[in-house]
């Protein structure tokens, strides 16, 4: 897995502020609940020391994951000239054709994805069918319910 990861800087800041608190006191805190637990005496049959292994098991899984998307970060800053066509990092404003219905998107990393702040991942169908396309360009989208045409209104950094 030597895949590049694209990520805006707040997406890779995010991420190492994440392993931070991980490392720093998720890992601590665990490692104490631990201690106690096995304080209680056996272990066999100690319900509060296998629900610590095992959250501490999700925390280690979950670091590991981490720092290998921050090894495999690649941060993509938007460039200072409007952008031509869709790419990494703009924001699309589409035209729904069979509702007229605007919308707008962020195109962003996978671990930056928030459909309520409209920003969309760039492995997500409909990123990928925007790719490379110009304003005035109609797409057509796979999505879960079936098929859906956008006609591309705007691209730009915001």
């Amino acid at each position: 897995m030597s895949d590049r990861i694209p990520m805006t800087q707040a997406g890779y800041d995010k991420l190492a502020e994440e392993l931070k608190q991980l490392k720093t006191v998720e890992r601590r805190a665990i490692s104490k609940e631990i201690e106690v637990a096995r304080a209680h005496g056996d272990i066999s049959e100690n319900a509060e020391f296998h629900a610590a292994k095992e959250k501490q098991s999700h925390i280690e899984g979950r670091i590991r994951i981490v720092e290998d998307r921050i090894a495999r970060a690649q941060v993509i800053e938007p460039s200072a000239e409007l952008p031509d066509s869709v790419r990494f990092g703009v924001t699309v404003e589409l035209e729904d054709a069979d509702t007229g219905e605007t919308v707008r998107y962020r195109i962003v990393g996978e671990d930056e994805a928030d459909l309520e702040r409209r920003e969309i991942s760039i492995t997500s169908p409909v990123a990928r069918a925007l790719l490379g396309k110009a304003v005035g360009d109609a797409v057509t989208v796979r999505v879960p319910k079936g098929t859906r045409e956008f006609e591309i209104l705007d691209i730009g950094y915001r």
